[in-house]
């Protein structure tokens, strides 16, 4: 098998031989061209082979597996093999027409924890940024088996991934949106937030605050539920990321309010509120210069809600506390940094500007020198 993969070590000398950092790049011959991209094209056909290879074993019955001394930790091992492959959208997109998309939604049923597990973290991977997938995963029933593991599993760790892969798969997808809220996903995420898994509390509370704002009219949804008292409760969480979630949280239903003034918290939950943001702001004052600077983003989310609530600003401006030497004032955007892919970034702008650039840019090149210093 090794002798049938490019040499890439090969590649990249080859690469700086036409390159001494200082000159412009060499023409390629047309010999040497070909050569280079037949090296990435027998790289691509070595991965769509391979993808194959796996549908096969993803298809094959359990039995079958065992009887050949397959073990459950051999299905591990091949579905982050496969998780690799299609962190490229194109290989993600293929994987349903060689036949590998349902066979993998098939492990999301398997009786093997960890195999579950992984199977929602290759689906995340798959439907991230990408619509084309996650129409095909919605077609193929992939929510309703995400959903059933997220809500029903005994396995925590079971059920975050699955909570990971449905944040993925309605992400800028209405209609999963939509069959999100039609299958009671708002009562699932309210249940959890009364985990006792911190990683489980997280990420419910960053889909919480990803479908407030681009759904304001949830608000009411979210009050009618009894999320804030949660949520409240959370605020005085000892892990900073779950203290911050239900802080974004609680701002988008305060800035929800006017919208829905049927949802108005009662004046206990006010007073509630309010005592927890003057107890927050008693521990920010306590802190060193060192926790200051890692508790920027909770400073001015009390801040932020605080002013949303009564009207005025925090103590914290009093104090000096919300900007401290060498911040930034305006708050951080806190909604855009959560879901993003590790190499898919470049896709999440999805409505790009029609209007022509006047300004002529340069190709970049495949090989030659770097800008010389």
């Amino acid at each position: 098998m090794a002798n049938e993969m490019p040499n890439w070590d090969g590649l990249l000398k080859w690469s700086l031989s036409h390159s001494d950092g200082t000159n412009s790049s060499r023409k390629l011959s047309e010999e040497d061209r070909r050569w280079f991209m037949e090296a990435m094209q027998s790289q691509t056909v070595d991965v769509v082979r391979r993808m194959k290879e796996i549908t096969i074993v993803m298809q094959t019955p359990e039995e079958v597996l065992e009887s050949q001394g397959v073990t459950p930790q051999d299905i591990e091992g091949m579905l982050d093999e496969l998780q690799d492959h299609v962190e490229s959208i194109d290989m993600a997109n293929d994987l349903h027409s060689i036949g590998g998309l349902v066979p993998l939604l098939g492990y999301l049923k398997n009786p093997h924890a960890n195999i579950k597990a992984k199977a929602a973290e290759v689906v995340s991977t798959i439907v991230q940024n990408n619509p084309k997938s996650q129409q095909m995963v919605m077609e193929a029933n992939g929510l309703e088996l995400l959903l059933t593991n997220f809500t029903s599993d005994p396995d925590v760790v079971v059920r975050t991934k699955a909570l990971g892969a449905i944040s993925s798969l309605i992400r800028h997808n209405k209609p999963a949106v939509a069959a999100f809220r039609l299958a009671n996903g708002y009562a699932a995420l309210r249940d959890a937030l009364s985990s006792e898994s911190v990683r489980f509390q997280r990420k419910a509370l960053n889909l919480i605050h990803y479908l407030l704002t681009e759904n304001k009219s949830d608000c009411g949804i979210i009050t009618e539920l009894g999320f804030p008292r949660i949520l409240m409760h959370l605020a005085s969480s000892e892990d900073a990321e779950v203290r911050e979630g239900a802080l974004k949280d609680l701002l988008e239903l305060a800035k929800g309010k006017p919208e829905n003034p049927k949802s108005s918290s009662s004046s206990e939950e006010d007073d509630k509120l309010k005592q927890i943001l003057l107890e927050r702001i008693n521990g920010i004052s306590e802190m060193s210069t060192e926790d200051l600077g890692a508790a920027q983003e909770e400073r001015q989310l009390v801040d932020s809600l605080w002013s949303t609530c009564y009207d005025e600003p925090s103590s914290l401006r009093e104090k000096g506390l919300l900007v401290l030497p060498g911040e930034d004032a305006p708050a951080p955007d806190v909604a855009s940094q959560y879901f993003e892919p590790p190499l898919r970034a470049w896709a999440a702008n999805r409505n790009p500007d029609p209007k022509p650039s006047n300004e002529k840019k340069e190709a970049p090149l495949l090989l030659g020198p770097g800008p010389s210093g």
